[in-house]
């Protein structure tokens, strides 16, 4: 339907929240004229037509409005910006066109969110937008041009902004050094010219800078991604790249970059990506990349490197896939460890490379020289020798052996920082664990028990027992292991080490979580999760979410996504755990199952009657946990039959009902105080309700449901002085 003209009487009319419906036709001109108006909130909707430019408008207290995602069309009215009081400013995924509206900006000195990408704007940036307060500013393709003004530094308060896929050209300011509070921004899929900037520690991919990584960029010690591929950086790799000690992807191709690899480069024992492909690298690869041991994937090729391939190389575990083709490279291929796996494409167009012949080179020629007499009698004389002082280094080696045994355990748990897993033997757990008695049993699932237990020198774990009368949960056992050994996130429950016992006994050891399962928080009645605590843990497993579809190398699926299976630590952070039927989608974006693996109630439609797995369902059982969450309720619950469910019990609620299904206890956290909670969970709601659509291709991806969720925590620690 539509808004009625009459609603335009109402002028007492403080708050119109109308997101997330269907609502068409144009918006009524008296709207614009209610002088208490505060939020005027229509975003999500089909609203269509223009925005009256001609109507004198009357909103001084008006601090809120977000017109976004809709179809309005023409400009944007000037009049609309003089409410002085106005924080947000949301306009963003409509068909508006014209020109940025000539405004006073300094006069707005109450606007923190403005927001107008993909709309039809075709002008410059006007100088006077160094006047604005905003600390958010997104313009994304909106067929901007020109340069971006030096004004650009006056916006001191900008955290982030993004103009990126618009016709920008030019250098980046020299001003930007000034934006000190600037945490992330995007210049990407514009043409921008010119040198790169001291100051800034990062920078877009897809434009033209062209000078040397600047020197100070190499001591960002805490950095974990950096991207500036397809760029023209010259100069050299230098030692100081080894300071990155937290990097997990580092990708420098296609640049210009000319010098040996340093060998402090086996330092960064994060790194799990490294592309150093299509630059001018001479000398040879560095053993010391045998030493990088979290790597997943190498990319060295279309260089000059000359030597052989190292063989400290087979020691890196996960290393999945290697691109060493058009180099200068030599001598024998290694065979071992990964290089098994590896194919003659990694390869190709090297020098005089030998090895097996599955690899498409020749079998190198190994030389056997004969042995004199002079070194038989040689022989002979020199064996009993070195067996004697072999005989004397066994025995120090007994003496020491205690000492060595000491330090066994210490060494282990620093390997296992570096994501080596470590050995723990099945005595060890029997131990830990008193025999897996009863009281240690912290509870039992559909694949088997989990244990609460002790190792030798303290750390507390858990130990998942896996129940192997059936096949199928032998190859859970499986699954779980191939899923958990490559996947390390901040919100991901972390694997310690596998014990498997032949076909008797297999278990999995696991970091224990002091504080158990959101599903004990939610529903025990000696636990109570406030406001902020539910907001922080949806974000955490939206932050897991992302990781497992789009930040590993493999999208992984969870498949059983529910509150039993996110743990939380001593200090209330939420670990996603249990992925015994996660689904590595290395062959597609979908699999199909004939077999249904997840738990009624938060199982996709798609996978309920089809057995379709996808990163999508993932996405539909989140949706399911975030309203169970706040309204602490099952979709299992019995208040729930025939058409009624807990999607289209809180579809219903929406707007004017919220309050009516959300958990009492919230309002009792909150010393009553509705309004502070009402004015979020609406968007709070109406996110879970599009994570929940009925089509797949419908439903967000995580990264847009993190990216929400995080502008709302900072509306909510904004409203609340934090």
């Amino acid at each position: 339907g539509w808004i009625p003209e009459e609603i335009g009487y109402l002028d007492k009319l403080e708050y119109l929240i109308l997101e997330h419906n269907s609502f068409n036709g144009s918006i009524p001109s008296k709207l614009l004229n209610i002088s208490s108006m505060k939020h005027l909130e229509l975003e999500y909707n089909n609203f269509s037509g223009t925005i009256p430019s001609n109507a004198r408008y009357s909103l001084p207290n008006l601090e809120k409005i977000h017109f976004d995602h809709n179809n309005f069309v023409g400009n944007i009215p000037k009049n609309i910006f003089n409410s002085s009081k106005l924080i947000e400013f949301q306009f963003s995924v409509n068909a508006f066109s014209g020109t940025l509206p000539n405004i006073a900006f300094e006069d707005l000195r109450y606007l923190k969110y403005l927001a107008l990408s993909r709309n039809h704007i075709s002008s410059n940036l006007p100088r006077s937008i160094g006047n604005i307060t905003v600390d958010h500013f997104w313009a994304d393709s909106c067929g901007i041009y020109g340069n971006i003004p030096l004004e650009f530094g006056n916006m001191s308060n900008l955290i982030a902004f993004s103009l990126n896929g618009n016709n920008i050209d030019g250098p980046i300011p020299s001003t930007f050094k000034d934006l000190q509070k600037l945490q992330a921004f995007d210049l990407s899929e514009n043409g921008l010219i010119g040198s790169f900037i001291e100051e800034l520690c990062e920078i877009e991919r897809s434009n033209g800078l062209n000078s040397t990584i600047p020197f100070s960029f190499w001591s960002l010690k805490d950095i974990i991604e950096v991207d500036f591929s397809s760029n023209a950086f010259i100069g050299n790799l230098p030692l100081e790249i080894g300071n990155l000690r937290a990097i997990v992807l580092l990708d420098l191709s296609g640049n210009h970059i000319s010098s040996n690899i340093p060998t402090t480069i086996g330092s960064l024992k994060t790194l799990q990506n490294l592309a150093l492909a299509d630059n001018k690298l001479n000398g040879s690869i560095p053993t010391s990349l045998g030493d990088m041991v979290s790597l997943i994937s190498l990319d060295l090729s279309q260089n000059m490197l000359t030597g052989v391939i190292p063989k400290s190389l087979e020691s890196l575990l996960y290393l999945q896939s290697i691109n060493l083709s058009y180099n200068r490279l030599q001598g024998e291929i290694p065979d071992g460890g990964p290089f098994k796996n590896f194919t003659a494409q990694s390869f190709t167009h090297n020098e005089a490379l030998c090895g097996n012949s599955r690899l498409h080179v020749p079998q190198c020629v190994k030389q056997v020289k004969k042995t004199s007499r002079a070194k038989k009698l040689l022989l002979k004389c020199i064996v009993p020798v070195v067996v004697s002082t072999v005989l004397v280094v066994a025995l120090i080696i007994l003496l020491k052996q205690k000492k060595r045994k000491r330090n066994a355990n210490n060494l282990e748990r620093g390997l296992s920082s570096f994501g080596v897993a470590r050995r723990i033997s099945y005595y060890e757990l029997v131990q830990a664990t008193n025999g897996f008695s009863e009281s240690n049993l912290l509870g039992r699932g559909g694949f088997g028990s989990v244990y609460q237990g002790k190792l030798p020198d303290g750390e507390m774990v858990a130990v998942k027992v896996i129940d192997l009368q059936s096949e199928e949960k032998s190859r859970s056992f499986d699954a779980e292991c191939n899923a958990m050994r490559n996947l390390r996130h901040r919100n991901l429950v972390k694997i310690i080490s596998s014990c498997s016992n032949n076909l008797d006994f297999k278990s999995l050891v696991m970091e224990f979580m002091s504080n158990g399962s959101l599903e004990k928080w939610l529903y025990s009645n000696n636990h109570c999760l406030n406001f902020l605590q539910r907001l922080n843990i949806m974000i955490d497993v939206a932050s897991a979410l992302e990781y497992l579809h789009h930040g590993s190398s493999i999208p992984v699926v969870h498949c059983d996504l529910k509150p039993a299976n996110v743990l939380l630590d001593e200090n209330m952070v939420a670990r996603v755990s249990d992925f015994g039927i996660a689904k590595l989608m290395d062959e597609g974006q979908s699999k199909t199952h004939t077999q249904t693996l997840a738990t009624i109630g938060y199982l996709a439609p798609e996978y309920g009657s089809k057995g379709i797995v996808s990163i999508k369902g993932d996405v539909y059982s989140y949706g399911i946990m975030l309203m169970e969450i706040f309204t602490r309720r099952k979709p299992t619950d019995d208040m729930f039959v025939a058409e009624l469910s807990l999607k289209t019990w809180i579809r219903d609620s929406m707007p004017n009902s919220i309050m009516e299904v959300l958990d009492s206890n919230l309002f009792q956290e909150n010393g009553g105080k509705t309004n502070d909670i009402l004015t979020h969970m609406s968007s709070i709601f109406g996110l879970a309700l599009n994570c929940c659509e009925y089509s797949p291709e419908a439903r967000l991806n995580m990264a847009d449901v993190t990216a929400s969720l995080i502008k709302i925590k900072t509306l909510v620690l904004g409203a609340n002085g934090v």
